[in-house]
């Protein structure tokens, strides 16, 4: 039994020996001369690239919740305007963590208060977690955009920190009616409620990297009060953020059939092209705030999509 075990040790280390033996000098830990001092080696291509993305998402984390992302990790993650626009790819992954939480709320109110006190306690945990960071900008988008002003004007009213009238009615609104469909959602399942909240928070915030990617930055970023966490988004981060939203699509798919899956589908364009639309003739570009304002009502859109109850 020992002659056995000691011929699969031999064995396994000539394999890996044989292995070493094929890679780049660069990432070869028994470099020709003997071993290669550890500050001396270099990741393999592919894991630079995936610790790379880890700390992309990290800081989209950190910029977009009240997670804390401090001490060593922060500085493993780093910062730099690069980082930065890396980083917008990851928009939809943040999601992924907010819907969470959303939904873990809901689940767990569900059954013991009942529909509508879940959809409040449920929204209260995403708004807390999130810093109430998108309703900021829409209430922002809203007072700027609500009155017949100059471009110039409503960039100066964005990066005003009070809020107006337009702002308090569209924030109300946007709230009231989340609440309402996320309880008439919930009357039908805790498990289509918690799909529901998963998917719309992830598709949600897929939309603002189309608004990066069809109009440019046009906020002082200087003096901006709610700052993008980057100016634009590359193709790579595009197709990023594609790979993190294709789950939350399949999600919506088996919570409905063809026909809703149809209208959600369709309610999400239409506020976005509605968005990019008002964006583009009145501002000519977009800002933080209006980043936030598009994520807010593309989750409204979708949970109206998912609230439908179609023949």
């Amino acid at each position: 039994m020992e002659v056995g075990v000691v011929g699969v040790r031999r064995g396994l280390r000539c394999i890996v020996h044989r292995a070493a033996a094929d890679w780049p000098d660069a990432y070869n830990p028994r470099g020709p001369a003997g071993p290669v001092p550890m500050a001396a080696r270099q990741a393999p291509p592919r894991l630079v690239c995936s610790m790379n993305a880890l700390r992309h998402f990290l800081l989209a984390l950190q910029f977009f919740t009240r997670i804390p992302v401090a001490g060593r990790l922060a500085a493993w993650v780093g910062y730099s305007p690069a980082m930065l626009n890396a980083s917008a790819g990851h928009f939809p992954g943040v999601g992924w963590v907010v819907g969470a939480a959303g939904a873990a709320v809901l689940w767990a109110a569900l059954p013991v208060w009942g529909a509508w006190v879940a959809a409040l306690l449920s929204t209260a945990a995403t708004v807390w977690l999130t810093g109430a960071f998108h309703e900021d900008g829409l209430a922002d988008t809203a007072d700027a955009l609500g009155g017949q002003v100059s471009r110039e004007r409503a960039l100066e009213i964005m990066k005003d920190s009070r809020i107006g009238s337009y702002g308090t009615v569209a924030l109300l609104l946007a709230l009231g009616l989340k609440l309402a469909l996320l309880a008439s959602i919930a009357q039908r399942g805790a498990a289509l409620a918690a799909a529901a909240l998963l998917a719309a928070h992830v598709l949600s915030r897929a939309a603002p990297l189309v608004v990066m990617r069809a109009l440019p930055y046009v906020s002082d970023a200087a003096q901006a009060k709610s700052k993008p966490l980057a100016e634009a988004v590359s193709a790579r981060g595009a197709w990023t953020g594609v790979l993190w939203s294709i789950p939350a699509v399949a999600l919506v798919w088996q919570a409905q059939d063809a026909m809703n899956f149809a209208v959600t589908g369709l309610l999400w364009c239409l506020a976005l092209a509605a968005m990019l639309r008002l964006l583009r003739r009145r501002l000519q570009g977009f800002t933080g705030d209006a980043l936030g304002a598009t994520q807010q009502l593309c989750e409204l859109a979708l949970y109206l999509g998912l609230a439908a109850r179609l023949p």
